[in-house]
């Protein structure tokens, strides 16, 4: 069964909602799932460099103070999934194209679910700026994927490939994410495992 998951990799809701379908999936022993990540950007006019976190929060939502309630929240759920986020450790808000290009280079060798998993916790627990190169670059060695390889595939063209999953998530008409295509239906949010399994049981009929 293919799972399409769309998601970007600074959304604490897609890290808690991956954590839940990995929790899903768990639970289909007998099922193979190809689960395909696919490039969302929350911020797709984000400089290259991204922005100073508290700049970043000013901006989007009027202070940090304003912002502060959501990230607390998320906080909390990510939690109950066994998650320690760290929110106040992040100093800058990046632009995730190159962490996009990294879970797709991560495919060839199938290592791409645990690249993801890891760009999430280099974020969210370390507070890393995960749109920096060379951060990349170390993730990707823990992996067995060399620097090399790394250079090589952070080209004008994968990144125009990355952009232009802009434009399909537009026709597609997904404003939020997680968002999951799982076999013939579609689901938002960051979903119990429960309703998960649900949506694979239905399609596994």
């Amino acid at each position: 069964m293919i799972i399409k998951v769309f998601a970007d990799t600074i959304c604490g809701w897609c890290f808690i909602g991956q954590t839940k379908l990995n929790k899903a999936v768990k639970n289909f022993p007998e099922t193979k799932f190809e689960i395909e990540h696919v490039p969302f950007q929350l911020n797709p006019d984000m400089p290259k460099e991204g922005i100073e976190r508290d700049q970043y929060l000013k901006m989007k939502f009027g202070g940090k103070e304003f912002a502060q309630p959501m990230y607390d929240r998320m906080t909390e759920e990510a939690n109950k999934v066994g998650l320690n986020f760290n929110i106040n450790n992040i100093k800058k808000t990046p632009n995730t194209v190159l962490s996009h290009l990294l879970i797709k280079l991560a495919k060839q060798t199938n290592v791409q679910n645990q690249v993801k998993e890891k760009i999430y916790y280099s974020y969210f627990v370390e507070g890393l700026d995960i749109g920096n190169k060379e951060i990349l670059i170390n993730i990707a060695t823990e992996f067995n994927i060399k620097e090399s390889e790394v250079n090589n595939f952070f080209n004008p063209n994968n990144v125009e490939k990355v952009n232009s999953y802009v434009g399909i998530a537009k026709e597609k008409e997904i404003n939020g994410v997680p968002f999951f295509e799982i076999g013939k239906d579609v689901i938002s949010g960051a979903q119990s495992s429960a309703n998960l399994e649900n949506l694979i049981k239905a399609n596994l009929e």
